[in-house]
């Protein structure tokens, strides 16, 4: 069953790691998949790899929204997948104290103020189709504190807010356009790579990852393709303004340690 047939979906972010693997979930589904991130050449190699389309994006640049925007007009499904953690390159504090303005608000520009462009890119592409959906991408640290990664847990909580106010206003509006958010704690994808390392003691590093998570192991992307494919097919009709916790338990409470069998 193609449970997005005759849909036309973009999703950002979609280079790599969890935005390719919702493309290629979209696509099985029988989606007409827009594959976008700011590399070019990552968007076109995912859009080769499942017969889509690609566009390069940079969803923190309102310019390069309202080019998109010119060239996919109507739309039914978007995913704001793209951010970043402010982490991943030269190492730079991102703690409350000496963190610097510039950093905080570069973590803020693509991670926020790109899912607020996206949102108000959809509901303008979505407004004359039968139906919409919007899936807003934030993060189990979106609803925690994160003593090392302010910004980014700052930013991933805006997110999960702005996920309710855009689904009330389309609720307001008479509009069917869905607006919900997921939240990923430890998924492996890319950005684990420089942590994990290849050497012997991978296995341990990735233990200690995931020690306080009741499954005891990373998530895949491939299950946070999954949620996203069931909100944005009709399945998931009467829901808007929920999230969903991808985490293994950890939100559950992982206090007590489930017992382990020799």
């Amino acid at each position: 069953m193609h449970r997005l047939n005759q849909k036309t979906c973009v999703i950002t972010g979609a280079g790599r790691g969890i935005g390719a693997a919702i493309a290629h979930a979209f696509r099985a589904e029988g989606a007409e998949v827009i594959v976008t991130d700011r590399d070019e050449a990552a968007a076109l190699a995912i859009a080769q790899q499942i017969g889509a389309q690609h566009a390069k994006l940079d969803v923190a640049d309102e310019a390069d929204w309202q080019t998109f925007a010119k060239a996919f007009p109507a739309i039914d499904i978007l995913v704001n997948n793209a951010g970043i953690t402010g982490l991943e390159g030269a190492p730079c504090p991102h703690d409350p104290e000496h963190a610097s303005l510039d950093d905080w608000r570069a973590v803020h520009r693509t991670n926020l103020d790109g899912t607020f462009l996206g949102c108000r890119y959809a509901i303008s592409a979505m407004r004359g189709r039968p139906s919409g959906a919007i899936i807003n991408i934030s993060s189990r640290s979106g609803m925690i504190g994160v003593p090392r990664a302010a910004a980014y847990a700052s930013s991933k909580a805006a997110i999960r807010n702005h996920t309710k106010s855009v689904a009330l206003y389309c609720a307001e509006e008479g509009l069917n356009i869905r607006c919900n958010s997921i939240h990923p704690a430890a998924i492996l994808t890319p950005m684990w790579e420089p942590m994990l390392g290849s050497g012997a003691d991978r296995d341990a590093r990735m233990a200690a990852i995931v020690a306080d998570t009741p499954m005891r192991r990373f998530g895949t992307v491939e299950e946070v393709a999954a949620i996203c494919v069931m909100l944005a097919s009709d399945e998931a009709a009467y829901m808007t303004g929920s999230e969903i916790t991808i985490d293994g338990g950890i939100l559950a409470g992982s206090a007590a340690s489930p017992a382990r069998g020799e």
